[in-house]
C-alpha cells in the first residue's frame, strides 16, 4: 500500500519506532509585484474579531493574496463537458512562474505564522516532549541483534548492533552522518537470513526515488556499487547470498530527484549480483505490455520459489511463481507459472512448508484469510483454508515463528488483537493480552524461538515485549517501556462511541482529551480522517496531539470512517469510487457529532488531513465551510480530474475511479477540491480558516494539486467577505512525509499549532 498515500506522517507517530513523528481585507495585486513587496504587509492591522464570544479571539490581519496568471484558455473535453483549468502553468514545477508563485505564497504565509504570540511557547514545548528516546523491536539476524533508536531529537532514527540480547549495543548505520541537515533518510532495507550482508535504500529530501547500498555485517564495510532508479522496490536475497532481487526503473529523460511529474512506468524485477556493478544486472521479470504495473518479489524461506505479485493499482495482484532450483545461475529472463490470472484480490506470501505456500488474502473473504495453495498443483480449486475469515475481525497480518507457529494480528472494532496459532492446522493456541491500542510493531522469523511486539495506544509511548517459546507457557515479558518527561496519562482519557452517519451507518470514533473537561462547547477540536485505501487509523501516541490538550484544553477526535480498512474490504468498498461521498459525510456527521454533544462549536472545531486525508480535508471544507473554524489540508490530492498524470497516480484509480471514463467523470467532478471551489458570497457560505501544505519534493502527491488550489481558493475569495485566511506553506527539501527529519516535522507542528492559535484565538496555558 506504501505507494498509495502515506497516512501516519500526518498526525501519529513512526510507525515501526514511535517516532513523534495544523476579518481578512484581501486586495489585488500580481504575482511579481506580491512577491517582491508581501515580506512587510501582514502585520498592516490586528484587532479582535467582533463576533467572538470567547475572552480570546483569532487574530485579524490584513494581507494581499498573490494574483496567479489565469489561462482561461485551457479547456479540457470531458467526454461532452468542457473544463476550464486555468492554472494549468503551476504543472510546471521548474518555470520560474511556479517558483514567483510559491515563493510569493510563502511571503504571506510565514509572516502570519511567525507572529503567533506564543509561538515560542509552543515550540520549545513540543522540542521539550519530544526530546525522548523511541526504540523499535529488536530483530535477530544470525547470531546478532538489531535495533533503531533516536535517542531523543536526533533527526533521523540510528540502526544499532548487538551480539546477544544483552549485550553491548553499537552504532551500525547512522544516517545523520549522511547529511548535516538530516534530509538524508534510510528507506527500506532487507538482510540476508544469515544477517551477513545488509541492503539499505537511502532517499534524500523525503522523495520516493532511493539509492540501494550493500553492507558487510562483520566488517561495516560498503560494497562498491550502488543501484539507482529505485523506488517502491521489493527487495529479496538469494538464500546462498550471490544476489538480490529488487524492482527499479529504466533510466528515463531529465531528473528523478522527486520533484518531477513524469509518469512512473516500465518497472522491472532484477537481479543483482554482489560485487558487480548495477549496468550488468540481469532483468527477470518484465510485463512490457503493462508498462504501469509494479513488480513484488519474494524469495521463500526454503529458498526454491520465487513467488512474483505484479500490481497495478492501490489493491489486488496476480501471483506467479519461479522454480529457482532450476536456475542456480541466473543469466536471463526466469520462466514463470502463473498462480493467479485477474486482478479481483490481494495476495500476501506469509510462508511455506515444501512447495505449500500460505497466503493471506481476501479472495472470497472480505475480511482476510489465511489460505494454502501447493506450488506443484497450483489451481484454485486445490487451495485449501488454514485459518478461515473472522465475521468480524480483521486478519491484518501474519507472520511464521517457531518453526510452526503463526502470530496472526487481527483488528478489533479499531483495535489490535494479537493471538498464536498452529502453522499445519491453523488452531488456537492462545491470544497475548493486549489493552486498548495498537501494535505498531513486530519482529520474529520461522527460524527463530522468539518474537518482539510494540504496543501503543493514545496514553502509551510505548511498550516492547519479548516472548521466548522455549518457555511454557509462552508469557509476554516487558523488554523495554518508554517514558515521556512530562506527561501523566492518569490525567488524560481515551474512549471510542459509536455515530450515525447521514445515512445511518454507524461509524467509530476515539476522543481524547483531559479528564473532566467541561461540555459546554468551549474547548476546541482537532478531527483528524483518512477514509482511503484500506488504510487503519488505529490508535497511537503524538506528541503535537498531547500539546494541543496539555496547553490549550483541546479534544482529539478520531473517526474511523468508510473507505478505511478497518472493518475489511467492505468498509472499504463503501467509501471508494462511486461511494466516496459516504467518505465525506461520515467525517462530517463526526464534526456535528462534537458539536451536538457540545465538546466544541464550529468557530473552535480544525479538521486536519494528509494525502488522501487532504483530499477529505478539502473536499469537507467546500461542502461545509460552516461546520468547521479552520482547515489543515497536508499534502492533498485535489485535482481530481488529473491525478492519473502524475508519477505514481494512476494507482489510486482503484479507489478513485479515472476521469477518462465517463461514470467516474460525473462523480469526480461533484467533489474534486479544485473544481468545486465556491465564493464566499454565496450561500454556502465563508470558508474556515485554510493551511494548505505540501513539499517540494514530494512526488507522491505533486505539489501542483495544492499549488493550483490555493490558488484558485484565493481567487474566489478575491473582492469577498472572505475574513478568515487562506494561506499556503510549502516545505523545502521535504516530500510526502517519509524521512522527514526531526527538526522539520517539530518546526511542521509548531505551524500547524501556530495556525490554529491564529485562526482560532486559542489560549496557550503554560
Amino acid at each position: 500500500m506504501s505507494i498509495c498515500m502515506a497516512v501516519r506522517p500526518f498526525f501519529a507517530n513512526h510507525c515501526r519506532i514511535s517516532a513523534n513523528i495544523s476579518i481578512f481585507t484581501i486586495k489585488q495585486v500580481t504575482l511579481k509585484a506580491c512577491a517582491n513587496r508581501i515580506t512587510n504587509v501582514p502585520l498592516i492591522k490586528k484587532e479582535l474579531c467582533a463576533c467572538a464570544s470567547t475572552s480570546f479571539a483569532p487574530t485579524i490581519m490584513t494581507f494581499e493574496y498573490p494574483e496567479a496568471r489565469r489561462d482561461e484558455t485551457v479547456v479540457d473535453d470531458y467526454h461532452g463537458t468542457k473544463i476550464k483549468d486555468p492554472y494549468r502553468w503551476l504543472e510546471d514545477p521548474d518555470s520560474n512562474e511556479t517558483k514567483e508563485f510559491i515563493e510569493a505564497e510563502n511571503k504571506i504565509t510565514r509572516p502570519y505564522l511567525d507572529s503567533c504570540p506564543v509561538k515560542t511557547d509552543i515550540h520549545e514545548r513540543l522540542t521539550e516532549l519530544w526530546n525522548y528516546p523511541k526504540y523499535s523491536c529488536p530483530f535477530r539476524k544470525g547470531n546478532r541483534y538489531f535495533f533503531f533508536k533516536n535517542t531523543g531529537l536526533q533527526n533521523q532514527n540510528v540502526l544499532y548492533v548487538q551480539d546477544s540480547l544483552d549485550g553491548e549495543p553499537r552504532v551500525f548505520l547512522d544516517p545523520n552522518t549522511l547529511s548535516e541537515d538530516g534530509t538524508i533518510a534510510l528507506s527500506g532495507s532487507r538482510f540476508t537470513d544469515d544477517g551477513a550482508i545488509f541492503a539499505y535504500g537511502l532517499s534524500a529530501s523525503g522523495s520516493d526515488w532511493i539509492s540501494i547500498h550493500l553492507k558487510d555485517v562483520a566488517t561495516g564495510e560498503n560494497y562498491p556499487e550502488v543501484l539507482e532508479k529505485v523506488k517502491f522496490a521489493s527487495m529479496s536475497w538469494s538464500k546462498d547470498n550471490k544476489g538480490l532481487f529488487y524492482s527499479r526503473y529504466p533510466e528515463q529523460t531529465g531528473k528523478t530527484d522527486g520533484s518531477e511529474t513524469e509518469v512512473n512506468r516500465d518497472q522491472k524485477l532484477c537481479y543483482h549480483r554482489l560485487n558487480t556493478s548495477q549496468a550488468e544486472d540481469i532483468i527477470v521479470v518484465e510485463f512490457p505490455e503493462e508498462p504501469l504495473w509494479r513488480i513484488g518479489a519474494e524469495v521463500t524461506d526454503c529458498g526454491k520459489y520465487l513467488i512474483v505479485s505484479p500490481v497495478k493499482d492501490c489493491r489486488d495482484n496476480l501471483l506467479f511463481f519461479a522454480d529457482l532450483s532450476k536456475h542456480p545461475d541466473i543469466t536471463g529472463k526466469l520462466p514463470l507459472t502463473q498462480i493467479v490470472h485477474k486482478f479481483e484480490a490481494d495476495y500476501e506470501y506469509i510462508s511455506n512448508e515444501g512447495s505449500v505456500c500460505i497466503f493471506r488474502t481476501n479472495k472470497n473473504a472480505p475480511n482476510y484469510r489465511l489460505i494454502k495453495i501447493d506450488l506443484q498443483n497450483p489451481a484454485e480449486e486445490n487451495w485449501e483454508t488454514l485459518i478461515p475469515e473472522h465475521p468480524s475481525d480483521v486478519l491484518d497480518w501474519a507472520a511464521a515463528v517457531d518453526n510452526n507457529k503463526l502470530v496472526i494480528h487481527y483488528v478489533r472494532d479499531v483495535k489490535s488483537v494479537l493471538q498464536l496459532h498452529s502453522m499445519q492446522s491453523g488452531d488456537l493456541i492462545q491470544t497475548f493480552d493486549l489493552p486498548v491500542g495498537t501494535v505498531v510493531g513486530f519482529s520474529g522469523k520461522k527460524e527463530y524461538t522468539e518474537i518482539f511486539y510494540h504496543f501503543m495506544s493514545f496514553l502509551t509511548p510505548g511498550v516492547i515485549y519479548h516472548v521466548d517459546f522455549q518457555k511454557q507457557p509462552y508469557t509476554p515479558t516487558v523488554f523495554r517501556e518508554v517514558k515521556v518527561k512530562g506527561f501523566d496519562a492518569s490525567q488524560y482519557e481515551a474512549k471510542q462511541i459509536f455515530y450515525s452517519s447521514k445515512d445511518g451507518t454507524k461509524v467509530p470514533m476515539f476522543i481524547v482529551s483531559k479528564k473532566n473537561l467541561p461540555r459546554d462547547g468551549s474547548n476546541p477540536a482537532l478531527v483528524y480522517g483518512y477514509g482511503g485505501f484500506n488504510i487503519n487509523i488505529q490508535p497511537s501516541f503524538s506528541v503535537t496531539r498531547l500539546v494541543f490538550m496539555q496547553h490549550f484544553n483541546g479534544v482529539v477526535a478520531i473517526p474511523n470512517i468508510r473507505g478505511g480498512g478497518e472493518y475489511g474490504e467492505r468498509w472499504h468498498n463503501a467509501g471508494r469510487l462511486l461511494n466516496k461521498q459516504n467518505v465525506f459525510d461520515d467525517f462530517q456527521a463526526a464534526a456535528e457529532y462534537l458539536v451536538r454533544e457540545r465538546y466544541t462549536r464550529p468557530a473552535l472545531l480544525t479538521i486536519q488531513g494528509g494525502s488522501n486525508g487532504g483530499l477529505l480535508v478539502a473536499a469537507c471544507a467546500n461542502q461545509r465551510p460552516d461546520l468547521y473554524g479552520a482547515a489543515i489540508v497536508q499534502v492533498g490530492v485535489l485535482d481530481m480530474l488529473r491525478f492519473q498524470k502524475f508519477t505514481i497516480g494512476h494507482a489510486w484509480v482503484s479507489d478513485y475511479g479515472s476521469s477518462d471514463e465517463k461514470v467516474h467523470f460525473d462523480n469526480l467532478i461533484k467533489y474534486s477540491p479544485l473544481h468545486n471551489i465556491h465564493s464566499p458570497d454565496d450561500e454556502t457560505g465563508e470558508y474556515p480558516a485554510m493551511l494548505v501544505m505540501t513539499a517540494d519534493h514530494d512526488d507522491r502527491v505533486v505539489p501542483l494539486h495544492s499549488l493550483k488550489f490555493i490558488a484558485a481558493l484565493q481567487h474566489a475569495a478575491r473582492r469577498s467577505q472572505q475574513r478568515r485566511p487562506l494561506l499556503a506553506r510549502v516545505d523545502i527539501k521535504a516530500g510526502h512525509g517519509g524521512g522527514k527529519p526531526t527538526t522539520k516535522i517539530i518546526d511542521e507542528h509548531t505551524d500547524i499549532l501556530c495556525f490554529m492559535t491564529q485562526a482560532l484565538g486559542l489560549k496557550f496555558v503554560k
